[in-house]
Formats: structure tokens, C-alpha cells, sequence
């Protein structure tokens, strides 16, 4: 069967009013009404010389440029004229009665200290309700405590007392609001949103009952969009590969779950009206699913779209269909046009329609079962269209995409839709919703593998400008890519610069991009406000790795650039969260022979953490006076003593001040690794009378105010390395701390300022580049 063609006569109308809204948000209200005048003008030229087939496209050119002006131009100008946009921009305090809109998306917080990371705030799109105090029914966006907010389901109300701040430009939220505090007044949600949830946290507990800690978080990001329970290593690994999409509600999951409904329904020889009530049926239990609140109506909307044209063969009017539920949706909510889950909806759908039902015809002619070939064609349409989205919300353009994606399309409609039927059934049937989350598993498991593979690839992923204006350039590279490949007369040119790109570019960028130097001793990874280190061996891509900072994506992206293949020991000088957080992702990749720690075992659930982490793995208490050895590598342990344990207390300066000191005697000279030690343990250290002289220190806690000159004094570093994260919270380093070492005639190198930091022969700095 050849696809048929398709009317674009709609096409137009639906670009006036989504441009409108588009530019007004980002420019101004005036270029919303300007892009309506000009379709209005275009239209009425068209209509009053009444020729051609041009004047059945200009009607609906006309009545959306109608729309352009209003509602779309007066809806972005009252919400720029909205009084708690005023309040808003004093940063009052109010009681605020707010409406939830979608459901708390929760903020991963770095760990640091005593803290472990994890989620702690939520970030909650809502509407403020009018009120004598704040007269204003505005878009909002609230950030609020996870402990309580996190549990509201759109449509409940709260009041709240904050603190207005400005809003985020760009669409039409009138103010943030910043809630310290626990919601009040709550009132009850609805059934279907009760409902939703239930089904939603059936399925987590389904998951994470039957599946490894990934995949079980994985599955429910998959099929519904919760991202809640997704570890960082895997979302960066994702995001990396370009596999982002597959972590959003878009018409493209309710294609594929009103598809396989009407496949099997098909199969079982049902009639078209029975088939195609039972797609809708199923389209329906999953809107419930994954919660009726707006981005997933919209993406119901697409998904119905998208079904029209794989299922029912109605291809020449989907795209009609698509035009007009844009027109609908965007004039009903001009933030839409803004709206990354929004745009990504329109795009998959618009691949659906356009581009999976000539894929799959392709693959059927090469003796593909039909199935099989929507089933392939549907998700790598769908990542075709939503690439240049994807690399604006990433800002980086994976490399690797197309073959990740390509290699993890088999996968994705049955585990969607096993994903799915196991949420349904798990509330009257856990034991039959476990079995299809088993099933599910490999399916998840391989989508991980896809993307750990992917995103291990050296520049897998290239820097890209994030944001719309990021993926408008993208979209016009690839556009600009495609139209030259179609042409004769350029396609040998585009032929040429690719072959160019990858024996030059690429090589330059890829395999010789300067890091790291030849002959590096030690480099200090910019892991972020925490510490990560790591010391070369004399034997090629073996390291000693000491601390692995707050969160696992930087160092394991640090030790890649190092190219290392073998990790000796993992030594870690304390146990507060910015030096333990990546010790899952570093012995998941690289299993070393031993866990190194000191006498300390506080806090108490980052000791139970390690002692998890590790399993298998030998944790190996070092105390002063012992020594490691690897070929061109040893490390003393100076501090602390055998009897030093900490006991927690609530600064965390005794666990600092029982952090490792380890002088490293390396290719480039002694390196002296000082934890967190403050102003205690550094005196210590100096009366004890050890040889604490090295030619490059790390800078204790981040450079602190906590140094002590007599220490410095006694190390006497030519060279002095702060690990540091940009803009931190803390104040570090500490002016004072640097002015100090600068009269001691230190040469000082900051992760904040300059990445990755290098030490080599002679000895010398080597910074990598700004973060």
C-alpha cells in the first residue's frame, strides 16, 4: 500500500497561530497582533480576487489570523499587565491560594555535608486563585517543600504563605512563589486524578518490587512520564544518547497504545467499529493513567491524530486534523507554543503522519511482518522529528542518536504497553501485573544498555545552544542538511564536508581533542561543589580514584576524558555526601580491587550507603601510618590516628576533621590530599612534626575560611588546586584563604573557573577549559 498523499491546505493557519503565540511570548504581545494583521491582510488579498485554489486555504488563514489577535495577542498582554505580576516584581510576602495544574515535578538536590542528595523541593505549574489579597487568577509557578507538596494532585487547592518573586520570561506565568512552609486549607482532588494516582504509585511499587533499582525506575518514566524514581546516571546517560523523548507523554505513547489495542483486536477478528472502540477505550485508560491534567490531554489530542493515520488508512485527512487541533489548543492556551512537552507532542505526531506510515510501507516491502514494521517505524519517526526539540532542552546535539535510537525502537512499544496493562491490572491483580513487568524488564534493561553504550561513545554528544532559539537552529541545520542532500548540484558537496567532518572534525574533537596532556600525574575533576581526584599509575589507564563528588555524572564523564579502563582503589577521605555521591556509578563501570575509608563512620546512612554500594567489593580502614603502592604511585596516610572516630555533631566539623590526608608521591611530585580537615586537624597535623611538604596541595574544604597559615606554611605548595562547584551557596573558596596562599607564592587552580584541573611534570597546572 502506498501512503497517501496529504491536504496541506490547513498547514498555514495552524503556523499564524502558533507563530503568533510563539513570538508573542518570546518578543512581545505587539508581534502576536502584528503576525495576525499580516495573515488577515494575506487572507482578505486572496478571497477578494477569488481565483485559484488559493481561496479555500485563505478561509482558514483568515480565522486564524483572527485568532492571532484575539485571544492569543489580548491573552500575552493581560498576563504581562496581571497585578501580581506588580507584586511579584516587589517580592512581597502573601498568603497565595493557588489551583495545582500538573502534577509537583521534584528537584534533585546535589548532596553535600551531612546531606545526602535526593529530592527535597518540588516545582509545581498552578494558577493563583483570586482572592482578596491577591486579586489575580494568573499562571503561576510554585517551588515548595517536597515532604507535603509533593503529594497534591492537580486540581486540589492549597494556600501557602511566600514570598513573590519575578517570573521566568518567556510565557505567561505572572510570578514564582517560593513556599517554605506546609500547604493549608487543602481541599479534596478529584476522582479521576484519585484514580491516576493510585494507578501510577501501583505501578512504582509493581516495578520496584520485581525489577533492579534502573530499570524499575526507568519503566514508569517510560510509559507514563515519572520520572520521579529515575536515577541521574541513567537521565544523563539518556540525555547523552538523545533518547530524551522516550522520558515524555507525547502522542506518540498513545499512538502506540491505540495501535496495539487495534492489532489485537484485529487479530481476534473484530469488526472496525469493535476494533476501533477498543483503541479508544485503551487511549482513554491511558489518559487516566497518566493523569487527565493538560500536557496529557494534549498529547491525547496527538495521539488520537497520530492513530487516525497508522491505524484507520485515513492518511490525507490526519494532517488536517493535526492543523486544526493545534489552532484549537494553542488559541485555548497561548503557552503552548512554548511548551518543550507540547512541541514534542506536535513533532511525533507530525512524523506519525507523515513519515512512520512510508517507513513502515518501506520495511514491509523488505518482507517485514506488518506488525513489526509499525513497530519500528512509529518510535524512529518520531525521534527523527524530535531531535532538534530534544538538543534545545539538552543543549547538546547527540552524535549518536540515530543508531541508539534505531537500536532501542524494537523495544519501546512493548514496553509501553506491557508497562500499561501492568498498571491497570495491578490494583485487582498484583500478581498478574508483576508477571508483565518481568516482561517488561529486559525491554527497560536493554533501553538502559542502549543508552550507557551510546553515551559511553567519546563525544557522543557535541555542546549545542539550549533553549528555543538552540532548537530553531538545529531545526533549520537539519532542514538546511536535508534540502541539500535532495539536490543534485549540493548533494556532492554535503557528501564531501561529511567525509571532511569525519576526518577532520571529528578526529580533532573526538580523538585528539588536547585533553587529557600527556604525562599527567594527577587531575582534580570538576565533580561540582565536592571533591574527585584522581592519581595516574605507571601502568596505562589504571587509577586511584580519592572522593567521587556529589552526584555521578561529572566524575564518570571526567574519568572517560581520562580514557581510564581500570580503576586500582576507590580511597574516600570522609563520608560526607559531596565526596560519596558517584561511588554507585564508579564501581558499577570500573569495579576496583578495594573501597578505601578511614576510622570514621558517620553519618550513619552514608556509612550503610557505602557498605550497600560496595557489596562484593573489600572496604579497607586505613589509619596514619600506613601506605599503598601501585607501580609509579604510593600514598601515606598522615591523618588520623587509629583512635580519631568522629562523633557526629551538627556543623560536621568533627566528620571533617577526620578526613584522610594522603600525600601521593606521583610522576609529577608529592601531592598532598587533604579531605575537608579544618582548623583542628591541621594544627595537628603541624605538631605532630610529619614531613608534610609537597609541591602541589589540595586545598582543604573547598578553600574554606577554615585554613590555618602555620599548615600551608608547612606544606609549602608551589602549586595549590581548589575543587569547587560554580556559584555554591557557601561562599568558597574564601578570598582570605586565597590571598593567603598567593603570600605564600602558590600558584592556585580552581575546578569553578577553569574545569578539570591537570598536574604535570615539572610541576605544572593544566586547567581543561571553563566548565
Amino acid at each position: 500500500m502506498v501512503p497517501a498523499s496529504h491536504d496541506w491546505r490547513l498547514v498555514p493557519a495552524a503556523g499564524v497561530v502558533w507563530g503568533a503565540a510563539f513570538l508573542g511570548l518570546l518578543v512581545h504581545w505587539a508581534a502576536a497582533a502584528a503576525v495576525g494583521v499580516v495573515a488577515v491582510g494575506v487572507a482578505a488579498t486572496v478571497i477578494a480576487r477569488g481565483r485559484g485554489g488559493g481561496v479555500h486555504a485563505a478561509w482558514p488563514l483568515l480565522a486564524a489570523g483572527v485568532l492571532a489577535v484575539v485571544p492569543v495577542a489580548e491573552r500575552v498582554r493581560g498576563a504581562g499587565g496581571d497585578p501580581l505580576r506588580a507584586m511579584a516584581a516587589a517580592e512581597v510576602d502573601v498568603v497565595i491560594r493557588i489551583e495545582v495544574a500538573e502534577r509537583p515535578r521534584p528537584i534533585r538536590s546535589a548532596g553535600y555535608a551531612g546531606t545526602p542528595a535526593g529530592v527535597r523541593s518540588v516545582v509545581i505549574a498552578a494558577r493563583a486563585v483570586p482572592t482578596p489579597a491577591v486579586p489575580s487568577g494568573g499562571v503561576v509557578v510554585v517551588f515548595a517543600p517536597a515532604e507535603r507538596w509533593g503529594r497534591l494532585l492537580p486540581g486540589q487547592q492549597a494556600t501557602a504563605q511566600a514570598r513573590l518573586a519575578p517570573a521566568p520570561s518567556g510565557d505567561l506565568t505572572v510570578a514564582t512563589v517560593n513556599v517554605r512552609g506546609p500547604p493549608s486549607d487543602v481541599d479534596e482532588p478529584g476522582a479521576a486524578q484519585r484514580i491516576a494516582g493510585g494507578l501510577r504509585a501501583g505501578l512504582r511499587e509493581t516495578a520496584a518490587a520485581v525489577l533492579g533499582p534502573e530499570a524499575a525506575g526507568l519503566l514508569p518514566a517510560l510509559v507514563v512520564g515519572d520520572t520521579d524514581g529515575l536515577p541521574p546516571g541513567v537521565r544523563a546517560d539518556f540525555d547523552t544518547a538523545g533518547m530524551t523523548h522516550l522520558l515524555a507523554v507525547s502522542g506518540a505513547n498513545l499512538a502506540i497504545v491505540g495501535f496495539f489495542a487495534l492489532f489485537l483486536l484485529r487479530l481476534l477478528r473484530a469488526g472496525p467499529w469493535t476494533a476501533s472502540g477498543g483503541a479508544a477505550a485503551a487511549m482513554v485508560g491511558f489518559v487516566v493513567l497518566a493523569g487527565p491534567e493538560p500536557s496529557v490531554l494534549r498529547a491525547a489530542v496527538m495521539g488520537v491524530i497520530g492513530l487516525l493515520a497508522l491505524a484507520l488508512g485515513r492518511e490525507k485527512s490526519t494532517l488536517p486534523a493535526l492543523a486544526v487541533a493545534v489552532v484549537g489548543l494553542v488559541a485555548v492556551d497561548p503557552a503552548m507554543a512554548v511548551s518543550f512537552g507540547f512541541v514534542l507532542s506536535v513533532l511525533a505526531t507530525t512524523g506519525l503522519v507523515l513519515i512512520a506510515p512510508r517507513w513502515a510501507v518501506a520495511l514491509q516491502r523488505r518482507r517485514v511482518p506488518p506488525g513489526i514494521a509499525e513497530a519500528l517505524a512509529v518510535p524512529a519517526a518520531a525521534h527523527l522529528v524530535t531531535a532538534p526539540v530534544v538538543a534545545g532542552m539538552s543543549g547538546q546535539v547527540s552524535l549518536v542518536a540515530v543508531v541508539a535510537n534505531l537500536v532501542a525502537a524494537p523495544v519501546v512499544a512493548p514496553a509501553t504497553v506491557l508497562g500499561v496493562v501492568a498498571a491497570l491490572v495491578a490494583p485487582v491483580w498484583s500478581g498478574a501485573a508483576e508477571v508483565l513487568v518481568a516482561v517488561a524488564g529486559p525491554e527497560t534493561e536493554w533501553l538502559i544498555a542502549v543508552a550507557d553504550h551510546a553515551a559511553a561513545v567519546p563525544g557522543a554528544a557535541v555542546p549545542w545552544p539550549d533553549g528555543w532559539w538552540g532548537g530553531l537552529a538545529a531545526a533549520a541545520a537539519a532542514c538546511v542538511l536535508v534540502l541539500a542532500v535532495r539536490l543534485p548540484r549540493t548533494r556532492a558537496l554535503v557528501a564531501l564536508g561529511l567525509v571532511g567532518a569525519l576526518l577532520v572534525v571529528i578526529p580533532v574533537r573526538v580523538v585528539l581533542p588536547g585533553w587529557p596532556p600527556d604525562g599527567w600525574a594527577a587531575v582534580f575533576c570538576d565533580v561540582g561543589q565536592g571533591d574527585g581526584a584522581v592519581l595516574a599509575t605507571a601502568e596505562p589507564g589504571t587509577v586511584v580514584v580519592v572522593d567521587t563528588g556529589p552526584e555521578p555524572g561529572p566524575l564518570v564523564e571526567c574519568l572517560d576524558r581520562l580514557d581510564v579502563t581500570r580503576v586500582a582503589a576507590v580511597v574516600l577521605s570522609h563520608l560526607h555526601a559531596d565526596h560519596i555521591g558517584g561511588l554507585p556509578a564508579v564501581l558499577d563501570r570500573w569495579p576496583p580491587g578495594a573501597v578505601v575509608v578511614g576510622p570514621g563512620r558517620q553519618p550513619d546512612w552514608a556509612w550503610d550507603r557505602v557498605r550497600d554500594t560496595a557489596e562484593g567489593t573489600p572496604v579497607v580502614e586505613l589509619t596514619a601510618g600506613r601506605r599503598l603502592a601501585w607501580p609509579g604511585l604510593t600514598i601515606d596516610v598522615l591523618h588520623p590516628k587509629g583512635g580519631d572516630a568522629e562523633t557526629e555533631d551538627a556543623d560536621g566539623s568533627a566528620i571533617n576533621n577526620a578526613s584522610l590526608v594522603l600525600l601521593a608521591r606521583t610522576g609529577a611530585g608529592r601531592v598532598l590530599l587533604t579531605g575537608d580537615i579544618e582548623l583542628t586537624a591541621q594544627a595537628d597535623l603541624v605538631a605532630s612534626g610529619a614531613d608534610l611538604a609537597a609541591e602541589v596541595v589540595k586545598v582543604p574544604h573547598h578553600g574554606s575560611r577554615f585554613s590555618d597559615p602555620a599548615f600551608m606554611a608547612a606544606v609549602r605548595p608551589r602549586l595549590a588546586v581548589v575543587s569547587v562547584g560554580a556559584r555554591n551557596r557557601y561562599g568558597h573558596p574564601n578570598p582570605g584563604t586565597l590571598a593567603a596562599l598567593a603570600r605564600i607564592g602558590a600558584r592556585t587552580a580552581r575546578t569553578d573557573a577553569g574545569g578539570d584541573v591537570a598536574v604535570l611534570p615539572g610541576p605544572v597546572l593544566v586547567s581543561r577549559g571553563p566548565p
